[in-house]
């Protein structure tokens, strides 16, 4: 009798998997390429990023597309990617963020959006500020979208010569700066000439407060939020 076959090594093994785990995602990017993506940045592996998209994990390297997502860059806990050019920067651990292509817009208007609940309760999500890219955590209480000062700064806001004004907040009564945003987008909502304050005080994330909630409809499905242009 010869001898048995010798068992893969681990290493063997391991590029084993790698190639089943390939062609499982081939599979599911063919079938779902064509659909609004929910992605996810959830961790990272060596100069490669794990995304969740849409439910499924995947693992990609810098240039790497699967699902219709491209990685563009991992620096840090965050994770830039594009799909169909336009491009969103994913936080680790964040929320689910949809990523919709240019052909599923459509030509009636801006598309609903789904929020999903972070472990905290909280919907936070990617958004832009006059075109520059930020983090909002939608905020049914506040008057207003409502900014740090380091933030302003950093979008490049004139806060420093907007009118000033008392704000009320936890802490108390504290001088804010009031201004208009040129555009607000979430998703594919976008509002023009939306009010605004700027705190000293630090915020983790944009406070999306009233002078957009506003203007949009809102229904909550337990950890689901849905916003939607009022019509």
């Amino acid at each position: 009798m010869g001898a048995p076959p010798e068992k893969p090594s681990g290493a063997a093994r391991c590029a084993l998997g790698w190639a089943a785990w390939a062609v499982i995602v081939h599979m599911l990017t063919g079938l779902q390429a064509a659909q609004a993506q929910e992605v996810t940045f959830s961790g990272r592996m060596g100069s490669k990023a794990l995304l969740v998209i849409n439910g499924q994990p995947r693992v990609l390297g810098v240039g790497e597309v699967q699902g219709g997502v491209k990685l563009l860059e991992v620096t840090g806990d965050q994770a830039r990617v594009e799909r169909d050019g336009r491009a969103l920067t994913l936080s680790l651990g964040g929320a689910p963020t949809a990523v919709a292509s240019t052909g599923e817009r459509g030509a009636a208007g801006p598309r609903d959006l789904e929020l999903k609940a972070d472990a905290g309760g909280h919907f936070v999500t990617e958004g832009w500020i006059n075109g520059k890219a930020t983090r909002f955590m939608v905020d049914t209480g506040a008057t207003a979208v409502s900014l740090s000062q380091s933030e302003a700064e950093r979008l490049g806001l004139d806060w420093k010569r907007a009118p000033m004004a008392q704000a009320n907040t936890a802490n108390g009564t504290v001088p804010a700066h009031i201004l208009q945003l040129g555009t607000v987008r979430i998703g594919e909502l976008v509002l023009n000439n939306v009010g605004a304050v700027v705190l000293p005080a630090q915020l983790p994330h944009v406070l999306l407060g009233n002078t957009f909630l506003s203007r949009v409809s809102m229904k909550r499905d337990n950890d689901t939020l849905k916003l939607e242009p009022k019509r």
